[in-house]
């Protein structure tokens, strides 16, 4: 959810300064119901309690379903970086298990409970490349307190460049 509240955020920013993101929001998208599908089973992966095993494969196939949607749209500024946050995230959990490994100290900085049913990320004992794990942490008290990692700071990244490229000002009507 943290991940998501920030790049609604940088959605954001241009209209602060009286801009609007015009190249994002007139872009033309190729394929989006990849996108839509890949948000769609996130949900599900972490909010449903699905059969053993079953979890950690949909996770990495989300990641499989983002890539693609983005190679679609590669052209979009922004897009490759989205893409390689994408790929450090879905390249470190599937070698994981299907979980981002995250850092002991940032789950309890974040107030996470490890003893979740799936969490998309969690504490896993010896990591493959920890580093790009959930290794930062949006601590509690902070609203939407949570774990993040490389790959995530990437994400958001991206986004920001897609919504000012191209952001237009805002026009005013007297």
């Amino acid at each position: 959810m943290l991940v998501l509240a920030a790049c609604l955020l940088a959605l954001a920013t241009p209209l602060v300064v009286g801009r609007w993101p015009a190249g994002l929001l007139l872009h033309r998208w190729h394929a989006p119901l990849l996108i839509w599908a890949t948000l769609a089973v996130q949900v599900v992966v972490v909010e449903v309690r699905l059969p053993h095993g079953l979890a950690p494969v949909a996770h990495v196939l989300t990641y499989v379903l983002a890539l693609g949607f983005l190679w679609l749209n590669r052209r979009l500024p922004g897009a490759v970086l989205v893409g390689l946050g994408a790929v450090s995230n879905g390249l470190t959990i599937a070698l994981n298990g299907g979980v981002l490994p995250a850092s002991r100290w940032a789950t309890t900085a974040a107030g996470i409970d490890p003893h979740l049913a799936f969490a998309n990320s969690a504490v896993v004992d010896h990591p493959v490349l920890p580093w790009l794990g959930d290794v930062f942490a949006w601590p509690v008290p902070l609203p939407l307190a949570n774990t993040f990692s490389v790959g995530d700071a990437l994400v958001v990244a991206g986004v920001a460049v897609a919504a000012w490229t191209g952001a237009r000002p805002v026009r005013r009507t007297a």
